[in-house]
């Protein structure tokens, strides 16, 4: 979708000028700044390919180490660790940030490939579902206990400062891995995130210019900035000249292909996922907010249309059953006009009516990204409504119960 919308604007003109463009948004903050930072199969920071015998030699002689050690095939994505833990290929994980036994597609899958695992190690700020299984928790600070940098969907920059102190025994995410690192042999001696950016900004040309000290001038500075004396590109590809060998712009066309799911009599519905405006990405930051869990709390909702709900015999605010060929969960009917007759709307953010239990894993061939857009479902009434509100609240409490005493150990 991404390159069709990015084809429309440059064959209609808009790129390469103010105030035109594609700014598709990501899913959660500073996204651009881990593809800037090399948090990528395939890139070393700045955008330097992994592959590039030169780029490697480059990158070994400023960290002090043999560049025949660093690996030079493209690495593994999210998506694929389940499948390569499940065939032997990876045996230990390392998680930062990140809840997969909540956030991806196909959950069984998830859970078989960590159960497969060897050692799991997750670093994060609050316990979640793939932090319980962990064989070692590494408790980090929040974005308010430490300083950084974060870069804007439009390629800026932004410094930002601690604003508190850090609370109990946590430490910043560059500690941990400068601690471990020199704990395995490769000493890592930082003192402060000035330090790593001066480092990071030394190796990428892209962000040479980019000083600790320009970004605390100027509070918002936009890469390209190749040199010191450079303000910064607010937009790229002026006068239509792109980083193509022949300098022009290219278009993409993809071939359409069909669901890995079509609706039949057993599956009748097409679920599609959503998000949440009162929660963020998976929840667990905001789901330890009590003042924002009192805008909708567990199990969730299914939107649904009307008259799909009328011929199933579900009254608004029941609770329901939503199944697919993987997994079955508990939600709540929440029916609109405003839905699709024939589809039906999840958030993936719900503990206990957690959708990626129904979606599934059909991978797409160059993002490897999941199709949880689309799989065929089937919603199903529940006669006593009393028994299933006490099944929901009784699984939300002891999962809750479950991830504070896993917290507390």
């Amino acid at each position: 979708m991404v390159r069709g919308l990015a084809s429309l604007a440059l064959l209609t003109g808009n790129l390469g000028r103010p105030n035109v463009g594609v700014g598709p948004v990501r899913g959660q903050n500073n996204v651009q700044g881990a593809c800037d930072m090399g948090v990528l199969p395939n890139l070393f920071p700045g955008y330097q390919e992994v592959t590039d015998p030169a780029v490697r030699a480059k990158f070994a002689a400023a960290w002090g180490i043999d560049p025949a050690l660093m690996d030079d095939q493209v690495g593994t994505r999210i998506t694929e660790v389940p499948h390569k833990a499940l065939t032997g290929e990876i045996k230990a994980y390392y998680i930062m940030g990140e809840d997969p036994l909540q956030t991806e597609a196909d959950l069984g899958l998830v859970r078989k490939g960590i159960e497969a695992l060897d050692f799991v190690v997750v670093q994060d700020i609050f316990m979640t579902k793939t932090a319980e299984m962990a064989d070692v928790l590494l408790p980090a600070t929040s974005w308010g206990e430490h300083g950084g940098v974060f870069t804007c969907a439009d390629r800026g920059f932004q410094r930002f400062e601690q604003a508190i102190p850090p609370a109990g025994n946590v430490k910043r995410d560059w500690e941990i891995i400068s601690l471990l690192a020199s704990e395995l042999g490769y000493p890592m001696h930082y003192e402060n995130n000035q330090q790593i950016w001066d480092e990071m900004r030394e190796l990428c040309p892209l962000f040479y210019g980019v000083t600790w000290d320009k970004m605390g001038d100027m509070g918002h500075v936009q890469w390209p900035c190749p040199t010191l004396d450079h303000p910064g590109t607010p937009w790229l590809y002026k006068d239509n000249r792109f980083d193509t060998p022949s300098g022009k712009g290219q278009l993409f066309a993809t071939a359409w292909r069909a669901p890995a799911e079509r609706p039949d009599d057993e599956w009748p519905l097409v679920l599609c996922t959503v998000r949440e405006v009162g929660h963020y990405s998976c929840r667990s930051m905001t789901g330890n907010c009590a003042a924002l869990q009192s805008l909708a709390d567990e199990p969730g909702r299914v939107q649904m249309n009307p008259a799909d709900a009328q011929r199933l015999g579900i009254a608004d605010k029941q609770l329901v059953w939503v199944s697919s060929r993987r997994g079955k969960v508990i939600s709540r009917a929440d029916l609109s006009d405003r839905i699709n007759p024939g589809a039906v709307y999840m958030t993936y953010q719900w503990w206990v009516g957690a959708c990626n239990e129904l979606t599934q894993d059909n991978l797409d061939p160059i993002s490897k990204t999941p199709e949880t857009k689309y799989c065929a479902v089937k919603v199903e009434a529940i006669a006593d409504q009393q028994w299933a509100e006490h099944y929901a609240w009784t699984a939300y409490s002891d999962m809750k119960a479950r991830l504070k005493a896993a917290a507390d150990v």
